[in-house]
């Protein structure tokens, strides 16, 4: 019996960056005519070997085991598809694409083989390839939670907010306990600062993944965007205190403390105006002008009094005749 390997990208968006992929195994399918030949001549020992070396991480060894198979049988899509995860596993994108397009032209309806192509879009942020493919493998498959999934992380990199956040409606209603869907919608609630919808998914991712730094810093940075510097202040100590390393989070710690301090600090009481001096009155008419005029007054009749001073003039003592 053959194992196709479905693989599912953890990708989760803050000012849109992508997490490293983590990888989960696997669904039983089997083989198909092409690879039947009990001595193994159509690569399926190999195939095989390569899902077990697969599933333990071991990627190299994997991607090995294929490539014979592969050898063996050019043209069973199955063996280019695991190989295209394992590549993706180990973030080789160009080698990934080649592989799930070359599944594609094999098996024009396979589902999986554009839902991992979406992926590399996607962690190369490219966003529309990444939606077209996603759209694709719904269209294949409808009940494709995992392309839902995809298409809703392309619509948050597309800043399509009310959109991502129909998709992961979706999502989680059909596996509730994936953390990454409430983190990924609460980014779109509070790009749309419906703040109060995005806390509460960052509390129910949260409570899902209680030990993941970055979801207190989100969470913290959703409070201080609400000016909630209270709230904010712890979540950014707990950051710190799962992933000490973080550059960004003490920087946001320092911020909302110090709104905390001024949203805090006394109201300064107002000084007031000083007492204008009274104006002085610019007339002439005061009193000691007035007393100052008539001294001056005194004086100049004095003056005029010594100046005009003088002999009474002679009178003529000849008569007139």
């Amino acid at each position: 019996m053959m194992t196709r390997i479905t693989t599912i990208l953890t990708v989760s968006f803050i000012c849109l960056g992508l997490t490293n992929p983590a990888f989960a195994a696997a669904k039983e399918k089997k083989a198909s005519d092409a690879g039947k030949d009990k001595a193994g001549a159509t690569g399926v020992n190999n195939y095989n070997a390569g899902n077990k070396a697969f599933e333990a991480k071991q990627y190299p060894q994997a991607i090995a085991e294929y490539s014979r198979a592969i050898d063996l049988n050019p043209k069973q899509p199955e063996f280019w598809e695991n190989r295209g995860f394992a590549y993706l596993a180990m973030e080789r994108y160009d080698e990934a694409n080649t592989d799930f397009t070359k599944v594609i032209e094999l098996a024009p309806n396979d589902d999986r083989a554009y839902l991992g192509r979406a992926q590399i879009y996607l962690k190369q942020q490219v966003f529309d390839l990444a939606l077209a493919d996603a759209e694709k493998a719904i269209q294949l498959k409808p009940d494709n939670i995992a392309a839902v999934q995809i298409r809703g992380f392309t619509n948050n990199g597309l800043q399509q907010w009310d959109k991502a956040i129909a998709d992961f409606d979706k999502a989680i209603q059909t596996n509730p306990n994936d953390w990454q869907n409430y983190d990924a919608r609460a980014l779109a609630y509070r790009k749309l600062k419906t703040y109060d919808k995005a806390i509460a998914d960052y509390d129910a991712a949260i409570q899902q993944n209680p030990n993941n730094a970055q979801e207190y810093a989100r969470r913290g940075y959703t409070y201080a965007e609400m000016r909630d510097y209270e709230k904010a202040i712890p979540d950014f100590q707990q950051a710190l205190k799962l992933n000490p390393n973080d550059p960004d989070t003490p920087m946001r710690l320092q911020y909302a403390q110090s709104m905390l301090a001024q949203k805090n600090a006394p109201t300064p009481t107002p000084i007031p105006d000083a007492t204008p001096a009274p104006t002085v009155a610019t007339t002439l008419f005061t009193p000691l002008n007035i007393v100052l005029g008539l001294v001056v007054l005194g004086i100049l009749a004095a003056v005029i009094r010594l100046l005009t001073r003088g002999k009474v003039e002679p009178t003529s003592s000849k008569r007139i005749r």
